[in-house]
Order: structure tokens, then sequence, then C-alpha cells
């Protein structure tokens, strides 16, 4: 089943989708000229919003989790990325250590961890699974909900290698985002751990990845001759928040209008009559915590207790005290009447699928990466690189076309994040044990 945008026959959002298939070709041009000119993290998901009017990336994640909820029909697109991906990091060896999240418990996400092993080993590697979890002393299988086991295996660190009994890799695969911090076994390593450590939240910020993106935004749409805002959501920052103490307070309410007033100027501009609304969340972190919707500033004044508990922590137990306010973009895509949005999965340059979010218990104005979702494969009847441009702009090849171009947008964007951020940022100090740094001082 392909889901139905209710708008997708009205509005800016059809003219948008005709301006990308008519430049195909040239987009096609720019995009390679950039996977030439940037280091592309190794996987990417972006999460969608689709408002009819506007279409724009609204979370972009370098530890993506939900590989099993891709339509398995597209693994042969996985397995063609993954050996491009593959051979920046490994062009002679065939070993990979896949290191995931401490979630044990989590049957679902390890789920997906057994797919990016499955893609993987489908790519010629072998792979194996190596827990950062202390309590993992020995080969541990689990039972998954679909039937298939997973074998977690105990990390031995030998000199400046990780390794496994018998089994010595020629990099580490990260599906772990580090909100916790970088772990000293990881650090000082001669392996190439992909992506790179301070990829992780300890150190990446949503505000440093949407500058970047304004930036990508801007020269995409010269290409297409549109306004740039089509496709990008008006964001800003506030750096000194304290939700128990309830400190930042006013900082946080004239960001929340400033980011309002000029989404109402273009609101105004185009015509739309929908009221503006901003999403604000933690400037690190994901999992979908720490999210609040605002439709003025007096929506963030007076928080209480419950709202504030829900904005102070998010995951790993990590302390918010930047918050990314984000321009709002609401979701006009449903499935079986249920509130959607698009998220799409990409190795390498690749796109190679995506899910519906669908959340049975939130609004068209809401987070749904939330209590209540649930996941719908993108029924593709062809892969994202392959529209039909004779066909209808809203018919399904060419909705995902459309999809995989804004995504890759996105992963673009992330690419350049990434080299900023390691010239922002002492990166020794994030890669390096204590005692190499004090040696090398």
């Amino acid at each position: 089943m392909v889901p139905h945008l209710t708008t997708s026959l009205t509005g800016p959002l059809l003219d948008l989708e005709k301006k990308i298939l008519g430049a195909m070709p040239e987009i096609e041009r720019w995009f390679r000229n950039q996977w030439l000119e940037n280091t592309l993290p190794f996987y990417t998901s972006v999460d969608l919003r689709n408002s009819g009017f506007k279409l724009a990336p609204v979370d972009t994640n370098l530890f993506p989790g939900g590989f099993n909820n891709l339509n398995p029909d597209f693994l042969p697109l996985c397995v063609h990325a993954a050996m491009s991906a593959v051979q920046k990091i490994c062009p002679d060896k065939q070993r990979i250590l896949l290191t995931p999240e401490n979630h044990t418990r989590n049957l679902f996400y390890l789920t997906n961890v057994a797919a990016i092993q499955k893609i993987l080993v489908s790519a010629g590697m072998e792979v194996r699974v190596g827990s950062l979890l202390p309590e993992i002393t020995e080969p541990t299988t689990l039972d998954l909900p679909n039937g298939e086991k997973l074998v977690l295996e105990p990390i031995i660190r030998n000199g400046n290698r990780l390794m496994l009994t018998g089994f010595d890799p020629c990099a580490i695969l990260l599906n772990n985002d580090l909100s916790a911090g970088v772990p000293a076994l990881l650090r000082g390593l001669e392996q190439q751990v992909v992506p790179p450590l301070y990829a992780g939240w300890t150190t990446r910020r949503k505000t440093l990845h949407f500058h970047a993106y304004d930036r990508v935004a801007e020269d995409f749409a010269k290409i297409i001759g549109i306004d740039p805002w089509f496709i990008n959501p008006i964001f800003s920052q506030c750096g000194k928040v304290n939700f128990s103490a309830q400190e930042g307070e006013e900082c946080l309410a004239a960001n929340v209008e400033a980011v309002l007033n000029e989404m109402r100027i273009k609101y105004q501009e185009y015509g739309i009559k929908e009221k503006p609304f901003v999403i604000v969340k933690a400037d690190a972190g994901t999992y979908g915590m720490g999210v609040l919707t605002a439709r003025s500033a007096d929506d963030v004044r007076g928080l209480n207790r419950k709202e504030r508990n829900k904005m102070a922590v998010v995951k790993e137990g990590l302390e918010v005290s930047e918050v990314i306010i984000q321009e709002g973009v609401y979701t006009f895509e449903n499935v079986n009447g249920n509130v959607a949005e698009p998220v799409i999965y990409m190795m390498d340059q690749f796109v190679v699928g995506g899910f519906y979010r669908v959340n049975t218990d939130r609004g068209i104005d809401e987070n749904l990466n939330s209590r209540g979702m649930s996941f719908v494969p993108l029924a593709f009847e062809t892969d994202c690189h392959t529209p039909d441009c004779a066909g209808a702009p809203d018919a399904p090849p060419n909705r995902f076309y459309t999809y995989g171009v804004v995504a890759r947008l996105a992963m673009l964007a992330a690419a350049k994040e990434l080299e900023k951020l390691s010239e922002m940022i002492d990166v020794d100090a994030i890669v390096l044990p204590p005692e190499a740094r004090a040696a090398a001082d």
C-alpha cells in the first residue's frame, strides 16, 4: 500500500516536485560532484515532514537504528550501497566489528543490528557484533522478535586494536550514538572507526547540522529556481537553559517568538492559512526525547513540572542545556487515517529505502517519534533514483524520488557539518586516551 498524501493535488509542493523532476539530470550531476568533494557518512537516516506546501528534513541521524523497518524487497539496494561504503574503509580486508547501543532488552533495536549485519554479510564481509556492556563476558545469543538470532560477544582490547576471540577486524562500525560519552575502549585505535567518534552526541549539535544544511539548500535552490524555504526549516538556538531550575525561560521565549515571526512572514508571502508552530528540542540527542511543540512564546513560559521533567533529560540521562527552536512542519501524510512522516535511509551516497513513521496518538503538528508509533515500509514501485518523469508528479515513484533528493541534501549537509566540526573541536581530546594526549603535549 502506498499511503495517500491528502494535499498531493494542490499547493506549491506539487510545483516543487515538478521542478525537481524537470531538473533531474542537472540535479544528479550536481550530486555526483558533491560526492567527489565531500566525505560522506557511512550511513544516514533523515526524518522528513511533508506539509503539502513544504518538504523539509527535521532530523538527521548518523547512527540509524531502523534498518529492520525497511522493505525487504530492496535488500539488493542496501547490499550494493554497502559494497561502496565498505570499499572506502576496508578496501583490502573483509572483517567488520559492529558495535551497537547498550540495549540488550530492546529486541526491536537489536533486530536492526541483525539487519545491518545481514546487509554487510551479503556485501561479502565477515561481520560480528561486539558489545560494550561489561556484563557480556561470553558469546550471548539473543532470540529476536522476527525469529532470527543475534550473537553478542565481549570486546577484547589488544594494544590499539579491538578484537573478538579469533576475530581481528579491519574497521569498527558504530551503531551507537555515544550519548553517554566516548568509552575509553574506543579511544586511540589504529583501526578506522566509522562514523568517527566526534560524530556522536558528545560533541555533535543539531544547530551546526542545520547551519550546514542552510548552505546546501541555498545552492540546490538555485539549480531548480525555488525559494530555499520550501525545503529548509527556519531555526534558532538557546544555549543556556536549565529546565529543572526554570532558567533560560526568557531566552527560550524570545527565540520561539523570533522563529514564529519569520514563519508568519513566509506564510503571508505564499498565502498559507495554517497556524505557525515551532518544535523545541534538545540540541544533542535522539530517540524523540526532549521535544516540545509551541504555538506562541507563552507556551514555553511557566512550564509545569511534568513538562520541565520531560525536557530536562534525554537519552542516557544527558542533561539538556542547549535547545534548538525549529520551524514546525506540518505532516499531511497518513497511513490508514493515522498521521505519518517519511524516514529515508542511505548508505554511502545511495538511497536504500525508508519507511513511514506512523503514530496513532499524535497530531499533524506534533513529534511522531514517541509512544504510539509504528512503522510501515515505503512501498517503492521503483527505487528513489529512477522516477517516472512522464507520470504525474505525485505518483509514488516521483514522490519517493523527491524524498530521496531532499534526504540526500541532508546527508550532504551532514558531511559538511562533520568537516566543520572537526575544525572547531580538539579531535584528539575525543579520539585519544588521556595518557596519549599527555604524551603528545
